[in-house]
């Protein structure tokens, strides 16, 4: 018995196979009735001997009354890094929705799924792709997961999955999409780049909660630009948990206002450092006061610079709560009294359970994917081990280079920007910066839409401004597909 086991162990392991369950279905959209057919299954990489490198997961939704090789499709993935696409499949896109509360703790199982009347596959076919490492995706035979975590090697084995898919599928005519949110907004930035150079032009961008100029987003001693870009953010968050000495009765001309403070009286008080008169320091540290509900002493503390997690810590403090980094409609509490609030967000921690049983339960039940190894949603040991830098760039991230590189190779390329205002890991003032410095002529500016919503990263838990995305995205679709240029456009 000893020597049968024995041999079991050195037998070699059957080489793996691609491999798909297909399943129809149908859904309401906009009052409207469509079939479609789902596919989950995997697809191979393959290096330069033709061998299996990794295996890519995937889940797609096509239209079964369309022509497929001139209807839109759409690759979504997104971010982390280390994220499998569950959030934008289950919470956005897809044809099938979480039914997950809004600003709130998700209740204990069973939680339910329902049609996504605000899905987009009445415009576009949807391939949800998770990345090497999230969902089943893994390496194969002597690859190892690094070859795949980092930023470059990251874009090119996401576009190699979209070449073989393309030509798997015969949709190399079609209007072709990238969709990403968050961290996945960076890959799709530079994988449009990647794909330009290969000769396939993508129709347009769909950027969710973008994270495009690393700089903008990260505090670091030296970079005041979070500082700026943050401070609106902060204003409207503060007023909506009733910080504030009066309540506005229009968010848009008071974060306007803020804006406008940020640009032209923040900013050069910062610039100025040391050389900044007293008299006028502590007439800044009033101003944000202010507008943050943080005292002008806390302000002044710390040198008129309150970065997020000193924020998102004592803006309820006398409540014992923190504020959410994802959303900052979401409150919490700490485990400990020490511990990191941005690596504690009740903004994940409160749906993460939700989306976990439901994508495996989904996958399962109605999609017919039988798999017993674990379905990473987030894969903690991605993002950690991931390779932020090459040898060729230095400093902060900056995605919008290879953004603009690619409106300039593809003069018909559209791009959407989404941003939520309670949004405090990519904030909504930060994607306005990156847009504006993308380029000042019309080719660039005259192809980007920008849409604005009253909830967080994840806008979509907020049902009118999931409603609002969908009509966005139906409107951009329509531009992007239809040729012609138009002027920027914000929403």
């Amino acid at each position: 018995m000893a020597d049968e086991a024995d041999e079991k162990k050195r037998a070699p392991k059957p080489p793996p196979v691609e491999r798909s369950a297909v399943t129809h279905h149908e859904v309401s959209i906009g009052g409207q009735a469509v079939a479609y057919r789902a596919t989950a299954g995997t697809l191979f990489l393959r290096g330069d001997d033709d061998e299996p490198t990794a295996e890519v997961f995937y889940v797609a939704y096509e239209r079964e009354d369309a022509e497929p090789s001139d209807r839109p499709i759409t690759f979504a993935f997104n971010g982390g890094p280390g994220s499998s696409a569950v959030w934008l499949q289950l919470g956005a896109l897809g044809p099938r929705r979480a039914d997950v509360p809004d600003a709130a703790p998700s209740p204990p199982p069973p939680h339910h799924l329902v049609d996504n009347a605000e899905s987009i596959l009445d415009v576009t076919d949807l391939v949800f792709v998770d990345p090497v490492g999230t969902g089943y995706s893994r390496p194969l035979g002597e690859t190892k997961g690094d070859a795949f975590h980092g930023v470059k090697e990251d874009v090119t084995s996401v576009g190699e999955f979209v070449r073989r898919y393309l030509s798997r599928h015969a949709r190399w005519n079609s209007p072709r999409f990238l969709a990403g949110e968050s961290y996945g907004t960076t890959r799709a930035a530079s994988l449009a780049a990647h794909l330009s150079r290969e000769g396939l032009m993508v129709n347009g961008l769909v950027l969710i909660s973008p994270a495009l100029m690393f700089q903008t987003i990260v505090f670091e001693t030296g970079n005041d630009l979070p500082h700026l870009l943050y401070l609106p953010s902060f204003a409207v968050t503060s007023a909506f948990h009733g910080a504030l000495e009066a309540k506005p009765k229009d968010l848009g001309p008071f974060l306007a206002e803020v804006e406008t403070f940020a640009l032209e009286e923040y900013a050069p008080a910062l610039l100025a450092g040391a050389s900044l008169p007293d008299e006028r320091r502590r007439a800044i540290a009033t101003r944000l006061a202010g507008w943050t509900g943080l005292s002008e002493d806390v302000w002044l503390r710390y040198d008129l610079r309150v970065d997020l997690a000193r924020y998102c810590r004592e803006l309820l403090r006398a409540d014992g709560r923190i504020v959410g980094r994802l959303d900052s409609r979401f409150t919490g509490i700490l485990a400990h009294a020490n511990d990191d609030p941005l690596e504690n967000d009740p903004a994940l921690h409160y749906p993460y359970g939700a989306y976990a049983a439901l994508i495996n339960d989904y996958l399962r039940r109605e999609l017919r994917y039988e798999e017993e190894r674990r379905y990473e949603v987030l894969s903690f040991a991605v993002n950690e081990g991931w390779k932020w830098h090459d040898e060729k760039r230095f400093g902060f991230i900056n995605a919008a280079a290879d953004l603009r590189r690619a409106m300039v190779e593809n003069p018909h390329l559209r791009v959407f920007f989404g941003s939520g205002l309670y949004d405090m890991a990519t904030p909504y003032f930060a994607s306005m910066h990156t847009a504006r410095h993308l380029g000042r002529e019309s080719q660039i500016q005259g192809n980007i839409h920008e849409a604005f919503y009253e909830s967080g990263h994840m806008m979509y838990l907020h049902e009118p401004s999931r409603k609002k995305l969908r009509a966005d995205l139906v409107s951009f679709y329509g531009e992007a597909t239809g040729g012609g240029g138009q002027a920027a456009s914000r929403s």
